[in-house]
């Protein structure tokens, strides 16, 4: 699903993402623009993916984070910075304020994932755990701020933070001149905002477009009204991306240079993440799979050359495994089944067999000989077999069926 942008006169220039990248240098990497040879296929033109997962601390939070933090008066160093984030703004938050030595605090949920939190204490950051989620930590921040006289560090509200994104723009147009689109993802807005305001500043004619997960598309509905418009309960596997309302200062800003923003689903997420891992071994975290899900989803939408960003790849291990299961079943790579056969010796090894001749991995198998809706000469199995797409699926589920086995669901 795709929404179309209005116009709104912009507040932030060239001038000040140029001024950012001059800042940064040095600090920030200038990471690789990598082919896809499979979705360049799948376009019908060069895709090329703009790797921000290799940044310093994992994603690009830290170009806004260090140009934010740089702009403060000794007095405001001196009180130090607080922040709130789930992850990757923490860390970018963390790592600047070492780097400037200013003092920082970084609330983060309850239930953060642990390598997160670790990672955000490693690069210097004095963590402390409030909330169940991003909303309750960010007000524990805010008061914290309040009492202190630290200065919050939001995560895209705020003009520095969208120059010192934007510096990504900046690199795609020297690393890729020829681009024509650029595929970027939309949480609260800051990064979006700020690739905008350089690529359109200097190649107005390359189409920006934006992707938000549908689960938490915040943009849609406050583009239509003309202002910041809040959702209910965001709801989203992709955290990076999990904003319940756009900021007050990127609003406008993709209001008038972003020319569209596309929803994405959850299982389209999960494919995302898999292809970026298993063709392009890159290890993305589902917000910055977000692109890639968008590509997937209709790839003839989007004029080529193309450049995806992979805005981050701070992913916690288990949330991985719990994705890649959802992405191989999203792309008909698993297949689950239950049926009947006669209860009797060696019923099972024969059914294991078929499954062998059809090429078909079993990954976890349940064998019910008990159970009252099971007749007296009957059993029941349950399956979950590893397959090699939706066609082998179907080609497994007949070979059962011409087997004589009846598949039940």
């Amino acid at each position: 699903m795709s929404f179309r942008t209005t116009a709104r006169h912009p507040a932030l220039i060239l001038d000040d993402v140029r001024g950012a990248q001059k800042m940064l240098a040095g600090v920030a990497r200038t990471t690789a623009l990598e082919g896809s040879r499979h979705l360049s296929e799948l376009v019908g033109a060069p895709v090329h993916l703009k790797c921000e997962n290799l940044q310093r601390t994992g994603s690009f939070k830290l170009r806004g984070a260090y140009v934010r933090i740089s702009g403060l008066t000794p007095v405001e160093r001196a009180a130090g910075v607080v922040a709130a984030s789930a992850g990757n703004h923490a860390q970018g938050v963390a790592l600047a304020s070492s780097l400037l030595g200013v003092r920082s605090t970084v609330f983060m949920p309850v239930g953060a994932p642990l390598p997160k939190v670790a990672a955000t204490r490693e690069y210097g950051a004095q963590v402390r755990l409030r909330g169940q989620v991003v909303d309750e930590t960010l007000e524990a921040a805010q008061r914290y701020a309040e009492e202190t006289g630290a200065v919050f560090i939001h995560p895209f509200d705020h003009p520095d933070i969208i120059a010192g994104q934007g510096t990504v723009g900046l690199e795609i147009l020297e690393q890729c001149p020829e681009v024509r689109t650029i595929v970027v993802g939309i949480g609260g807005g800051g990064f979006a905002a700020g690739v905008a305001v350089a690529v359109k500043a200097l190649r107005p004619d390359v189409r920006i477009v934006g992707v938000q997960a549908e689960g938490a598309a915040c943009y849609p509905p406050s583009l239509a009204a003309g202002h910041p418009v809040a959702i209910d309960d965001p709801a989203t596997m992709a955290d990076g991306i999990k904003v319940g309302r756009p900021g007050d200062v990127p609003f406008p800003l993709i209001e008038e240079l972003v020319d569209e923003v596309r929803t994405v689903t959850e299982d389209e997420l999960s494919s995302a993440l898999l292809l970026c891992l298993e063709r392009a071994k890159l290890v993305v975290e589902p917000a910055g799979a977000s692109p890639v899900a968008a590509l997937l989803s209709d790839p003839k939408a989007f004029r080529g050359p193309v450049v995806a960003v992979l805005s981050g790849g701070n992913v916690d291990p288990l949330l991985m495994q719990r994705i890649l299961r959802h992405g191989m079943s999203a792309a008909g790579r698993h297949l689950s089944l239950r049926l009947r056969l006669t209860d009797r010796p060696g019923a099972l090894a024969a059914l294991l067999a078929t499954l062998t001749v059809a090429d078909a991995n079993v990954l976890d198998i349940s064998h019910v000989r008990t159970d009252p809706r099971l007749g007296l000469t009957e059993a029941e199995v349950d399956l979950r077999l590893e397959t090699k797409g939706p066609q082998h699926c179907a080609d497994v589920e007949a070979a059962l069926r011409e087997a004589g086995y009846r598949v039940i669901g």
